[in-house]
C-alpha cells in the first residue's frame, strides 16, 4: 500500500534504468544465445529469440518484482496507475507491446515522460501504468527474498 502522495519517476531516472537494463539484457543474451551466433542455420532466428527472450523476461520481472533490474537499482517500481498495485499480466504484456507506439513517432512517447504530470509515456497511458520512485511497495515475500539473494550475488 502506498503511503502519502505518489512520487513518479522522471525521464532521466527512467532513461538511466533503461540504459542499465540494456547492458544487463545484452550481456544475458550474449551468454545465453552465444552458441546460436556461431551456427549459421540459426542466424535468422537470432532476432526473434533475442526479442522474445527480452519480452518474456521483462514482463516476468514486472509481474514478479515490480520492475526490471535497472528500475529496481534506481528505486523504481512499475504499477497500476489507479490502484498503485502490481500490474496484471494483461497490463504487463500490453505495456511491453505499447513500447512500439512510444518509439514510432521519433521516440516521442518516451520523451513525453518529461512533460507529463504523472511522468507517463505513451506505453504507460495505453497500459494504465505508472513508474513510482521510492514507493516502498512490496512484491510478494518470496519475490523479495529471491531479488535480495540475486542482488547480493551480483555485488
Amino acid at each position: 500500500m502506498l503511503c502519502g502522495a505518489p512520487h513518479y519517476a522522471g525521464f532521466w531516472r527512467r532513461a538511466g534504468a533503461a540504459l542499465l537494463d540494456s547492458v544487463i539484457f545484452t550481456v544475458l543474451a550474449g551468454l545465453l544465445l552465444g552458441p546460436v551466433y556461431f551456427n549459421a542455420e540459426f542466424w535468422s532466428l537470432d532476432g526473434l529469440l533475442s526479442n522474445g527472450l527480452a519480452m518474456v523476461l521483462t514482463v516476468w520481472l514486472w509481474l514478479k518484482f515490480l520492475g526490471t533490474p535497472g528500475k529496481l537499482l534506481l528505486g523504481c517500481q512499475v504499477v497500476d496507475a489507479q490502484s498503485f498495485q502490481p500490474l496484471s499480466a494483461k497490463q504487463a504484456v500490453l505495456r511491453y507491446l505499447a513500447y512500439i507506439v512510444s518509439l514510432l513517432p521519433l521516440g516521442l512517447g518516451f520523451f513525453w515522460i518529461a512533460w507529463d504530470r504523472r511522468k507517463q509515456g505513451f506505453h504507460d497511458k495505453i497500459a494504465n501504468s505508472v513508474v513510482l520512485h521510492e514507493a516502498g511497495l512490496e512484491a510478494d515475500d518470496e519475490s523479495r527474498k529471491s531479488l535480495s539473494t540475486l542482488m547480493a550475488e551480483v555485488r
